[in-house]
C-alpha cells in the first residue's frame, strides 16, 4: 500500500508539473512553421519547408526564414503571393522569433493577432488588403516593438492610442490606409520614422509630431495647424473657410420673385469681351518675342545666358525648335587655339570665355553649343547650381556653375582638370570640359539619366527603388568602394582624395554600377570655405583640424551605413536637424546584439539576401565611421574587406570578421553598366559612361 501511494504520488507530480510547465512538451520549430505553412492557402513558394530537413539547416535552409545558432529569428516571405490565415499560435512556438515579414501578399481580413508575440521586435505588413478597425489596446503589451509597417492595406478606424505604450517604437508607418479621427500624441522617445499620410484624419498635429516634415501627414484634407498653413477651430478641427461677401453692385434689381438679376447697365458685351482676350494675346505675344530677342544678343555678350537664368523653382526648358548655322567643332577649336597663341590675356573667342576640352569621348563642342542647347534646372548645392543641357546633336551633359573653385591661378587649375581628366576606371566619371573665370567656373561632364543615389534611396519609390534589393545594394558598395581605393592611389598626393563622397554624389547606371563624380575638389577651394562645402569635414577628428585619407573612409562609412538602413544621414545636414545619424544609431544597435533589425525594409523582405553577408557589410560600415581616425580602416583595407564579401543568393559565408573595437564596445562612437573584367592591369572604364539608358529627368545631386 505505502508502495502504490508513492507511485499515485508521484503520478500526481508528473501530471502537476506538465500543467505548470507545458512549454517544456511544446512543439518543434519544424511541426510550428508547417503548422504556419498549412494556414496558407497559397503556399507553392514555400516548397522547401518539408518535414524531413531542419529549417535552419546550413546547407540547405528553408525558404525565408532568418537563423542565429540553429534557431528562427526571422520570418521573410514577402511578395509570394500568399494568402489566408496566419496561423499565430504557431508562431508562439518560435521563441527566438523577433521579426516577422509578410509584405505585398494577399492577406485580408482583420488585423492578425500578433500582439500576442510580445516578443517581437518588426512587424512587416505592408501591401496587403488587411482591413477593419485595429482594437484600441492591440498595442498595449506589444513593449519590445521598434518597427511596425502596416501601410498599404485597407484599415478603417481611429489609430489606436495604444501606440503610445510602446517606448522602444522607431518606425511607425501608417499611410494609405483609410484610417479616420485624431492623430494620437505619440510620445515615444524613440521615434524617428513616422507617416500617416493618404488616410481620412483630420484635425492638429500633436506637438510630439511637429519634428516630422509634411509629407509624413499629407493627403489628410482635414489636417490643420501651421506646418499646412491652415488654422484648426475651437473643437480642434480644420477651420472652415471664410465665406467671401457678396459685392454691392448698384446695377443689381430685385425681381418680383425676390431673385437678384444684373440690368443691361451692368453688362459686358461678348464682343467686348473677345475683344479683350484678343489684346492680351498680343500684347503677351510681343513681350515673348521681345525676351527672345534680348536673349540672343546677350548670348554674344557674356556666359551669362549660357544656359539661362540661376533659378531655385522647377526646371526651366528652353527649346531649339530649329538647326542653328555653327561653326564645325574643329574649326571652333582651332579657332580657339590660335586666339590662345595671339597673346591676349582674356582668352575669349567671339567675346565669350573659351570652353576647354579635356575629354572628346563625347565630341567637341563650345560654349556657342551650349548656349543654343535645351537647358533645364537640375538643382542648387554648396558648390553652386547644376543644369542639364541637350546640344542640337543629342549629346546630353551636365553643367555645373561654381564660385567656389577660386583658390588657383588659371594654370593651377588648368592642370589640376587635366590631372582628372587622366583618370580611367569604370566607377569615376571624369569631366569633359570646363570654362575658367577668376570669379566662376563651369565643370562639364556627361549627364546619367538614372541620377543619384540619393534620389533612388530617398526620393524615388517607383520600379527603380523596388529593384534596389540586396544584390543591387551590394553591387553599388563593392563599385563605390573600387572606385575610391583607384582616387586614392592616383590621387595619393591629396590630402582628400575626394573630400565630398555622399549619396548625391555618385550616379547609377541602368545596371547599377555606380559612378563617382565631384572628387578632388579640395585642391580647387579655398580652405576658409572647405568647411562648409566638403562633407569630408564631417569626420569627427576635423573638428580638430586633422584632415587625412581617413576622412573620405570616414564618408565611405556613412554611405555604406545609409545604404544598408534607407536612412537619411543626418550628418549630410548643416544644421543637424532632421535625418538620423546613422553612426550612433547603427553603432547602439550593434553593441545590443540587434544589427538586422537596421536594415532597410527593401533589403529585410528580399528573398535574395544573405544574413551573413548583411552582418559583415554593417561590420565594415561601422569600421569605417570609427571616431578615433588611428583605429579607422584605411581605404585600400576596406575595398578589400568589402571585396571579399561575394553575394550568392542568401547562401554566402556566416564568418564576421569582428574588428577589436567592437569587441571592446562601440557604444561610445558618436539632397551605373555591366563588364565586371579588368584587363591587362587596366581599369573596367575608360572614360565617361554609356548614356543609352532612358531619358527621363531625375533629381541631380548637388554637392
Amino acid at each position: 500500500m505505502a508502495i502504490a501511494g508513492v507511485i499515485i504520488l508521484q503520478l500526481n507530480l508528473f501530471f502537476i508539473f506538465i500543467n505548470i510547465f507545458p512549454m517544456a512538451y511544446s512543439i518543434s520549430e519544424a511541426e510550428a512553421l508547417l503548422s504556419l505553412k498549412k494556414s496558407f492557402s497559397n503556399a507553392e513558394a514555400l516548397d522547401t519547408w518539408v518535414a524531413s530537413t531542419s529549417p535552419c539547416s546550413e546547407d540547405d535552409q528553408w525558404e525565408g526564414l532568418v537563423c542565429n545558432n540553429g534557431q528562427v529569428t526571422g520570418i521573410r516571405l514577402g511578395d509570394m503571393g500568399l494568402q489566408g490565415e496566419i496561423d499565430v499560435d504557431a508562431l508562439l512556438e518560435l521563441k527566438a522569433l523577433r521579426t516577422i515579414s509578410l509584405v505585398k501578399n494577399s492577406f485580408n481580413g482583420s488585423i492578425p493577432k500578433l500582439s500576442k508575440i510580445g516578443f517581437l521586435k518588426a512587424i512587416y505588413l505592408s501591401g496587403n488588403k488587411i482591413s477593419g478597425e485595429i482594437p484600441e489596446d492591440y498595442f498595449q503589451e506589444m513593449r519590445s516593438l521598434k518597427k511596425l509597417w502596416l501601410d498599404g492595406n485597407e484599415f478603417t478606424g481611429q489609430i489606436p492610442s495604444s501606440l503610445s505604450k510602446m517606448p522602444h517604437l522607431m518606425e511607425l508607418h501608417l499611410e494609405n490606409n483609410q484610417f479616420n479621427g485624431t492623430i494620437p500624441d505619440l510620445d515615444n522617445p524613440a521615434l524617428v520614422d513616422f507617416n500617416v499620410s493618404n488616410n481620412k484624419l483630420e484635425g492638429g498635429i500633436p506637438a510630439s509630431l511637429l519634428k516630422f516634415n509634411e509629407s509624413s501627414f499629407g493627403g489628410n484634407s482635414g489636417v490643420c495647424g501651421e506646418k499646412f498653413e491652415t488654422k484648426c477651430d475651437e473643437k480642434g478641427k480644420k477651420e472652415a473657410p471664410s465665406p467671401v461677401p457678396a459685392e454691392k453692385n448698384e446695377n443689381t434689381i430685385i425681381t418680383d420673385n425676390g431673385n437678384a438679376s444684373q440690368t443691361d447697365k451692368g453688362k459686358i458685351s461678348t464682343a467686348a469681351i473677345a475683344g479683350i482676350v484678343a489684346a492680351c494675346i498680343v500684347v503677351i505675344l510681343l513681350v515673348a518675342y521681345l525676351f527672345v530677342r534680348s536673349r540672343k544678343k546677350k548670348g554674344d555678350e557674356d556666359f551669362d545666358g549660357i544656359i539661362g537664368k540661376e533659378t531655385n523653382e522647377d526646371a526651366v526648358e528652353v527649346q531649339v525648335t530649329a538647326p542653328v548655322k555653327r561653326e564645325a567643332p574643329a574649326e571652333s577649336m582651332r579657332k580657339s587655339t590660335s586666339s590662345r597663341k595671339s597673346g591676349s590675356g582674356h582668352h575669349h573667342v567671339k567675346g565669350v570665355g573659351e570652353l576647354v576640352m579635356i575629354n572628346e569621348e563625347k565630341g567637341i563642342f563650345g560654349l556657342p553649343d551650349l548656349m543654343k542647347a535645351a537647358a533645364e534646372v537640375l538643382g542648387n548645392g554648396a558648390f553652386g547650381s547644376s543644369y542639364k543641357a541637350v546640344m542640337a546633336n543629342g549629346v546630353a551633359v551636365v553643367v555645373k556653375r561654381t564660385r567656389e573653385m577660386n583658390a588657383l591661378e588659371k594654370d593651377s587649375f588648368d592642370a589640376e582638370m587635366k590631372k582628372f581628366a587622366s583618370l580611367k576606371h569604370w566607377n569615376i566619371l571624369t569631366p569633359l570640359a570646363y570654362h575658367y573665370r577668376k570669379d566662376e567656373k563651369l565643370v562639364i561632364s556627361e549627364y546619367v539619366p538614372r541620377g543619384s543615389l540619393l534620389f533612388l534611396l530617398h526620393g524615388d519609390r517607383g520600379p527603380s527603388h523596388a529593384e534596389l534589393g540586396w544584390p543591387a545594394r551590394l553591387k553599388i558598395v563593392k563599385g563605390i568602394a573600387e572606385g575610391m581605393h583607384y582616387l586614392h592611389m592616383e590621387l595619393a598626393s591629396f590630402d582628400l582624395p575626394h573630400g565630398n563622397l555622399k549619396s548625391s554624389n555618385i550616379l547609377l547606371g541602368p545596371d547599377y554600377e555606380p559612378l563617382i563624380v565631384d572628387y578632388g575638389f579640395s585642391h580647387l577651394i579655398n580652405p576658409a570655405n572647405a568647411t562648409q562645402t566638403l562633407f569630408a569635414y564631417k569626420a569627427p577628428e576635423a573638428a580638430q583640424g586633422q584632415i587625412s585619407h581617413k576622412c573620405d573612409v570616414y564618408c565611405l562609412g556613412v554611405v555604406i551605413l545609409e545604404i544598408l538602413t534607407g536612412k537619411f544621414p543626418s550628418q549630410y545636414l548643416s544644421n543637424g536637424k532632421g535625418g538620423t545619424d546613422v553612426v550612433q544609431w547603427v553603432a547602439s544597435a550593434i553593441s545590443e546584439g540587434r544589427e538586422l533589425e537596421l536594415l532597410d525594409p527593401q533589403i529585410a523582405t528580399s528573398r535574395n539576401n544573405s544574413q551573413g553577408e548583411i552582418e559583415q557589410l554593417i561590420h565594415i560600415g561601422v569600421a569605417c565611421t570609427e571616431s578615433n581616425p588611428r583605429q579607422r580602416l584605411d581605404m585600400a583595407e576596406a575595398n578589400r574587406r568589402i571585396e571579399e564579401i561575394r553575394n550568392e543568393g542568401g547562401k554566402g559565408s556566416r564568418t564576421i570578421e569582428v574588428i577589436p573595437s567592437l569587441r571592446d564596445g562601440y557604444a561610445d562612437s558618436h539632397n551605373v553598366l555591366g563588364a565586371q573584367e579588368h584587363h591587362s592591369g587596366q581599369s573596367r572604364r575608360s572614360n565617361g559612361s554609356n548614356s543609352s539608358g532612358r531619358k527621363d529627368n531625375f533629381e541631380f545631386g548637388i554637392s
